[in-house]
């Protein structure tokens, strides 16, 4: 072996080495690589930006294998529902027929959803709408844009605040599961007719505003999204 040919398989190793301390090795472990739509990015953020909205944002985690560290019955909805309680025997019956049942992480998607559909509703982004809704509500939804336009109105809203998303129902109907949410928020909505003048609301005016939606999935099916079911208010 000459000189030359020492050097050569030198440099290779010294070139090997860098290029694996540099980009690393597989172990088994990584998180997977981010999937960044907008359903996965808003179902977290509370992006309110509903004109990227590509799907259903409220998702079940994916199923994980069981935890040797059960929690007990009686602590399971702890902060969500009392033991016992119609609310808390509802999350049991959910999670009866859907083992990656999770409604702390089902609460950061249903406040995201709330203000986009909102928004969206103000915006008249049907599109957005399609996506996060069932075909009755987005039925009634559509209709009131169609009204809207026909007056040739336009809604401006604006949220200052989300103060509290809780929930206050749940429930299995077949394979159905629901769950009611009591929406606490503060916002800003004026509507104003072609010429610019105001119809309803105060641009100036900070209401309070609490509404009740019921969001519903297929327990039991693979599509992890819930949608927009019923809509309420409370005074």
């Amino acid at each position: 072996m000459d000189i030359y040919t020492i050097i050569f398989l030198a440099l290779a190793v010294f070139i090997f080495l860098r290029l694996r301390s540099v980009l690393g090795q597989r172990t088994g472990s990584e998180r997977p690589p981010f999937e960044g739509t907008a359903r996965n990015v808003l179902r977290e953020s509370g992006d309110s930006n509903v004109g990227t909205v590509s799907g259903p944002i409220i998702n079940q985690p994916p199923s994980q294998a069981p935890s040797a560290d059960i929690t007990p019955p009686t602590d399971r909805w702890k902060g969500l529902a009392t033991p016992g309680s119609p609310l808390a025997q509802g999350l049991d019956a959910i999670a009866a027929v859907d083992s990656s049942f999770d409604p702390r992480h089902f609460l950061s998607g249903a406040r995201s959803a709330y203000e986009m559909i909102v928004l969206a509703f103000a915006n008249g982004d049907r599109r957005a709408l399609k996506d996060l809704l069932s075909s009755e509500v987005y039925d009634s939804f559509e209709a009131a844009i169609r009204e809207r336009e026909k007056q040739e109105q336009k809604t401006e809203t604006r949220f200052v605040s989300i103060d509290k998303a809780e929930l206050v129902g749940a429930e299995t109907r077949d394979r159905m599961a629901q769950l009611t949410v009591r929406f606490v928020s503060q916002m800003i909505s004026v509507t104003r007719d072609k010429a610019g003048a105001i119809v309803d609301g105060n641009p100036d005016k900070v209401a309070d505003i609490t509404d009740v939606w019921t969001f519903a999935r297929e327990a039991t099916s693979r599509d992890p999204n819930w949608k927009l079911v019923g809509t309420g208010s409370a005074h």
